[in-house]
């Protein structure tokens, strides 16, 4: 799989009254009526566990020039208070999620359904707002275990 370039996007919730943010490379378009989209999620992630609480969720797609931001949030062990303290972002005029800015798009999701996938759990989500941001910044990508970009 590491040989099927991907987007990175940032998946937000809230665990506990804490935002809390993971990077993830598995999101796609599922449906447009309804407006689905899909992501991937570690079983453990504090994210997820947000989500399937009932917390919304937001997912925003990065730009080439968040990589070192990428990086930190998908490290394993992040604290779970205070992880967008260091990440300019704003709240979502639907669900109230944290979305991070600069992003090249965002979405804020209610969820739609979960379902078990081996160590992950595959989560749709129903898109109720759409960001797009007018730049023609590069995205990030990630490719063969590596992060770079495209124009």
């Amino acid at each position: 799989m590491g040989r099927f370039a991907t987007g990175v996007t940032v998946v937000t919730s809230r665990h506990r009254g804490h935002d809390v943010a993971l990077t993830v490379a598995s999101m796609t378009s599922v449906s447009l009526d309804p407006l689905l989209l899909m992501v991937s999620l570690h079983d453990e992630a504090r994210v997820l566990e947000g989500i399937e609480a009932g917390e919304p969720w937001g997912v925003s797609v990065l730009p080439a020039s968040h990589r070192g931001l990428a990086t930190w949030l998908g490290e394993p062990g992040r604290p779970l208070h205070n992880q967008l303290a260091r990440v300019s972002h704003r709240r979502g005029e639907v669900v109230d999620v944290a979305l991070i800015d600069d992003a090249l798009a965002a979405f804020e999701c209610r969820t739609f359904a979960v379902h078990p996938g081996g160590d992950h759990a595959v989560v749709l989500g129903e898109v109720v707002a759409v960001h797009a941001s007018p730049t023609d910044a590069p995205a990030l990508v990630h490719y063969r275990g590596a992060l770079g970009e495209l124009r």
